[in-house]
């Protein structure tokens, strides 16, 4: 069982870090909506900064993270929100190279889980990949195709190489 107590010592660095920003805090002026009416949808992996990325700063863009960058009901859920009521008028989905969920069936994910750590995460759907292209160019499609968006949504794909810090726009 974990200790889900944000007092535990594990949490004094983030504290120690949050007050350090609090002294040239900036944000405040800041509205929930997406100043330039994108939202990306992104991959969890730490070596993406989405916004930079992209050019842009805070406020800017929605944010969307998940393993694999993958197009869940979730996101969907958000996607809906965020083009009816924060400003969204563009949607990129933006996987990238070197993604842990894009080496692998999902077979073999929840066997590695289950041998390593004696963990049944059948119950879970990672949605892995081999196919990223083919896996982008789906998502991309259960995105336009949503019947809930708002109309006049645009919907893009590209991937994001995480050695070069290029983009690279796929069709889908």
């Amino acid at each position: 069982m974990s200790d889900n107590s944000f007092a535990h010592d594990s949490f004094d660095d983030l504290l120690a870090a949050n007050s350090d920003f609090q002294k040239s805090f900036e944000y405040s002026g800041l509205t929930g909506s997406a100043a330039r009416g994108l939202a990306i949808v992104t991959c969890m992996d730490s070596r993406i900064n989405p916004l930079s990325v992209v050019g842009m700063k805070s406020g800017d863009a929605k944010i969307l993270r998940n393993a694999g960058a993958r197009v869940t009901e979730d996101v969907l859920r958000t996607l809906v929100l965020a083009t009816y009521l924060l400003n969204v008028d563009r949607i990129l989905v933006m996987p990238h190279t070197d993604c842990r969920m894009a080496q692998g069936e999902e077979d073999a994910i929840h066997k590695l889980i289950d041998d390593q750590y004696g963990v049944n995460t059948s119950s879970l759907e990672f949605r892995t990949t081999t196919d990223q292209l083919g896996a982008l160019s789906s998502d991309l499609n259960r995105v336009r195709s949503y019947p809930l968006l708002r109309d006049g949504v645009v919907v893009a794909g590209a991937i994001y190489d995480v050695k070069t810090g290029a983009l690279t726009p796929h069709q889908g």
